[in-house]
Parts: structure tokens; C-alpha cells; sequence
């Protein structure tokens, strides 16, 4: 799911939900899954696989209300289209390059970091 985030002078960014991640060790600790269990409801977690704010833009506070925004859009969206509820939204914060300050802000939690290997990972190791 894709949105573009607009006012009435013009765009301002987008943001874009997609499949979760098929493994992330602290997630699936923090939900409480087992490995039957994550395969029958991980249809039903999104992950922010993009979020732009354009860097011209300079409004206070934005990218946080605009998280908020799209989390409440995207569970009214995704099950229209797709007949599933939604029951989490997951991201990962390219660290050290950003601290993820947008997200706290609008209530997101910390759960851990990962091993780096990447959403389509079959060699077993952290991509580069």
C-alpha cells in the first residue's frame, strides 16, 4: 500500500507499507510466535518498507503526525483491500545513519535490532 503525502501546496513525500519480513527474531520473541503460528499470521503484519519526506520540506513535527496518520489509513486500506486485518506494523532503521527520532515520537517501540541478512536472504549471512 503506497500513499503520497500531499497538501494543498504540493507534495510533501510518501510512504509505502508492504510483506512483512518472513523472520525477525524480535518480533516474533516480543509477540510471543511460534514458527506455525508466525506462518499463519504474518500475512497480517505490514512493514514501512519506505517513508520520504522530501528534504526541502521543513515542517515540525511531521514525519512523526504523518506516521500516525498513515497507521490509522493503512488498517482501514489494507483490509478493504485484501480482506485481512491488520495486527502490527513493523520498520527497520538504517542505524547509524538515522536514529529513528520520527518513530518513537509517534509511539512505535524499539524491539531490538537484527542480523543485517536482509529480507530475501539465502546465504545465511549479513548483507554488505
Amino acid at each position: 500500500m503506497r500513499y503520497l503525502i500531499a497538501w494543498d501546496g504540493g507534495l510533501l513525500g510518501a510512504i509505502g507499507f508492504g510483506a512483512a519480513v518472513w523472520k525477525v527474531a524480535a518480533r516474533d520473541r516480543w509477540i510471543g510466535w511460534t514458527p506455525v503460528q508466525r506462518q499463519a499470521q504474518l500475512g497480517r503484519v505490514l512493514n514501512n518498507a519506505r517513508f520520504l519526506i522530501l528534504p526541502w520540506v521543513q515542517v515540525k513535527h511531521l514525519a512523526s503526525k504523518v506516521l500516525a496518520l498513515a497507521a490509522r489509513q493503512v488498517t482501514i486500506d489494507f483490509p478493504a483491500r485484501y480482506g485481512e486485518r491488520v495486527v502490527l506494523l513493523e520498520t527497520f532503521v538504517e542505524t547509524p545513519r538515522f536514529a529513528g527520532t520520527c518513530y518513537r515520537a509517534a509511539n512505535w517501540h524499539y524491539l531490538g535490532e537484527t542480523t543485517g541478512r536482509g529480507k530475501t536472504d539465502r546465504t545465511h549471512q549479513a548483507a554488505l
